[in-house]
């Protein structure tokens, strides 16, 4: 009795293992390749619940959504003996999951056929260039050579190379700050440059100030001088009319202009004759005093 339990327990989980076996499911993103001893035998692209003979059978199953391969960047010498530190990344998916497995089988063998060659692609199309030309607009028209070189050379292997991008393109730490030293060089000579230029442009500005100052200056004490003439020609003309018209007041007005310079600069002290002229006014005082005095 308690063999035939255990033959029955056994058979059961045979049949179960066998029954296991003979299933497996296939996603909506996914296409299966059931290879039998070897030798692919059915492919499905239809999702769900599917059988194929247990032990003889196996299956691969192939995403076929799009896939990214994005390897480290990596020093590429350009055309003119330029080092640069490119990266690129590669998109691309399983088109035909018969041919794939034929030739490469896996998606990490593909991973790295696809990132050789795409690396080989690269550094000889970026080998025929230069600096400037990477960095002009031009280089979107090299990244695509790149791009079919590698679509031509895996489409016969069952896989669709959608895009191939340059993700960055940059100088080598090294090689930037010689540059950068460089570039810094340089701006300090410019900058010594212009301030030069500026001294003497500050120069020039400076002299021409100067002259235009002295022009000026010559041209007021020109017209200065003949404004004093004006009025001292004016001057003389209203004295010489005040003159005619009173000679008294304008001999004593005269004698007053003489005590106002000779006073003021004497010292405290000034010694005259009594009967010098130049009392005389200072004695009499106005001529209409001195003839008030003279009638008394």
């Amino acid at each position: 009795m308690k063999k035939a339990l255990i033959f029955i327990l056994a058979f059961a989980a045979i049949a179960t293992f066998v029954l296991l076996s003979s299933f497996f499911t296939v996603n909506q993103w996914e296409s299966a390749l059931v290879v039998r001893l070897g030798a692919p035998v059915a492919m499905i692209e239809k999702p769900g619940l599917k059988t194929k003979a247990p032990f003889i059978d196996t299956v691969a199953i192939f995403d076929s959504r799009l896939q990214l391969l994005e390897p480290p960047s990596e020093q590429v010498i350009l055309g003119d003996q330029k080092r640069i530190v490119a990266q690129v990344y590669t998109r691309f998916r399983i088109t035909d999951p018969l041919r794939f497995y034929q030739s490469l089988q896996s998606m990490e063998a593909a991973r790295a056929q696809l990132a050789l060659s795409v690396d080989t692609a690269m550094r000889r199309e970026f080998g025929r260039i230069d600096l400037p030309t990477l960095l002009s607009a031009d280089r979107p028209a090299i990244v695509s050579k790149v791009h079919e070189d590698v679509k031509a050379k895996f489409a016969p292997l069952g896989l669709d190379v959608v895009e191939v991008r340059l993700h960055r393109a940059d100088l080598p730490l090294e090689t930037s700050q010689a540059i950068y030293d460089r570039m810094k060089s340089e701006r300090y000579r410019q900058a010594q440059l212009l301030r030069a230029e500026g001294k003497q442009w500050a120069q020039e500005i400076a002299s021409k100030a100067d002259r235009e100052r002295t022009v000026i200056l010559s041209e007021a004490q020109r017209q200065a001088q003949i404004t004093r003439g004006e009025g001292d020609g004016e001057g003389n003309i209203v004295l010489s009319g005040a003159q005619k018209g009173d000679p008294k007041f304008y001999a004593f007005y005269r004698s007053l202009q003489s005590y106002g310079r000779s006073l003021a600069g004497s010292g405290p002290v000034l010694l005259l004759a009594p009967d010098a002229a130049f009392l005389k006014a200072l004695k009499s005082g106005p001529p209409e005093a001195a003839a008030a005095t003279g009638a008394r």
